[in-house]
């Protein structure tokens, strides 16, 4: 197997802060890894090492075959990279900046930028100045993507995007799978990493807490789930939700009669174990992804009725 991303130990401290906490972690050519979590974790510290933006403490990193502190411009020009704090200025059309980061970056195949653009919805006759925040995160989306790289490392990619536009981003990043590049993204976005990601890794305190694929992930994941029950009152329902597995926090909304629980991992025993009652509602949201790592180290809550 071919990597795109091996680190072995790679940590980053700030005097007495510990950014980044001996990283073991491989990416294969060809995939498409997520990292997750809270902020502060080591996300966006993990990707600067590796566009040697910083300079590890000790440990190592090789992205595409190279040691990024040697690999200099002709291993950047390799790589599609959208910041997390993304600063576009100037008095300079949408268009005019492209081609300014087409210098840097490398050849464009004829007609790419203008087929992102338009899949984007991005006007590249405005003024880079007075773009929205959308606008300029689809900017710095077309400039990652333009050159086709090898390997995009893109962090925190869909944040200020409308939801149509992040199901074509997504949609985008498994096209460039199928093509043979290499994706490696960040995000908070629990949901989004889960359509598209091969592996995820999940980062706490500059430590990876575990990696594995997108099917382990979800029976992992935390999810809320609001739920009325037509019969019962509080304390009968609470103690019926107790004894189902993966069930855990719950409480009773005296106003309404509805329980407001968690389900760490698997829903189906919750599912199963209402089928014998008259259930008047029933909402689970999407993992909330703290809660999700929290819950990878047994994290719970108590039970209790409001």
């Amino acid at each position: 197997m071919t990597l795109a991303i091996e680190t072995s130990a790679l940590t980053k401290r700030y005097g007495s802060t510990t950014a980044l906490d001996g990283m073991d972690l491989a990416v294969p050519e060809g995939s498409i890894v997520g990292m997750i979590g809270p902020n502060g974790a080591g996300k966006t510290t993990t990707m600067r090492l590796l566009l040697d933006l910083i300079r590890p403490t000790s440990g190592t990193a090789r992205v595409l075959g190279e040691d990024p502190r040697s690999g200099g411009p002709t291993l950047r020009r390799r790589i599609g990279f959208l910041p997390g704090e993304l600063r576009l200025e100037g008095r300079v059309t949408g268009r005019a900046m492209l081609r300014h980061f087409e210098r840097i970056s490398g050849p464009v195949a004829p007609g790419r930028i203008d087929e992102l653009a338009d899949r984007f919805g991005l006007d590249l006759t405005r003024h880079v100045r007075k773009l929205s925040k959308g606008n300029k995160q689809k900017l710095g989306l077309v400039q990652a993507f333009m050159h086709s790289p090898p390997l995009l490392v893109l962090d925190e990619p869909t944040s200020g995007l409308d939801p149509l536009v992040q199901q074509e981003f997504l949609a985008m990043l498994r096209e460039v799978r199928a093509n043979g590049q290499t994706v490696f993204l960040s995000s908070h976005v629990l949901s989004e990493i889960e359509q598209v990601a091969d592996t995820v890794a999940i980062l706490r305190a500059g430590r990876i807490v575990t990696v594995s694929d997108v099917e382990s992930l979800r029976l992992t994941a935390v999810r809320r789930v609001r739920l009325g029950v037509r019969g019962m009152d509080a304390a009968q329902l609470v103690t019926a939700l107790a004894a189902v597995p993966h069930v855990s926090g719950i409480r009773v909304d005296a106003a309404t009669g509805r329980a407001h629980l968690t389900v760490d991992g698997d829903i189906d025993p919750l599912i199963k174990a209402i089928s014998h009652y008259e259930v008047t509602d029933l909402i689970a949201e999407e993992p909330d992804l703290e809660e999700s790592v929290l819950g990878l180290y047994g994290t719970q809550e108590a039970s209790h009725v409001d």
